[in-house]
């Protein structure tokens, strides 16, 4: 199987499971369990895409001028700094790893 199949399987999964999630009744979804489940699947996915998008380079472990780019966003978005402020401080902090290094 490539890459493209594998992708296309995954987005027709994906569109699949989101058509199921319209059947399930609404009476389920407000009870506190299942809609604190939701909540915090979604900052658990969330964060695992951060973290395999900042550590993650094919099959190895590698800390860059990402993780320190990552550190700068997690501190500022601590202090409700706004998010473009966050953006252009974080690419900052890299570019300048990158070119120092």
């Amino acid at each position: 199987m490539t890459i493209w199949q594998t992708v296309i399987l995954a987005s027709i999964a994906v569109v699949a499971l989101k058509m199921l999630g319209y059947l399930v009744p609404q009476s389920l979804i407000e009870r506190p369990v299942p809609f604190r489940v939701a909540n915090l699947l979604t900052v658990a996915l969330l964060a695992a895409l951060i973290a395999t998008q900042t550590l993650g380079a094919g099959q190895a472990i590698v800390v860059d001028a990402r993780v320190p780019a990552l550190v700068v966003a997690a501190v500022l978005f601590a202090f409700r700094a706004p998010f473009i402020l966050v953006i252009i401080a974080a690419a900052a902090v890299a570019a300048l790893l990158r070119l120092l290094f």
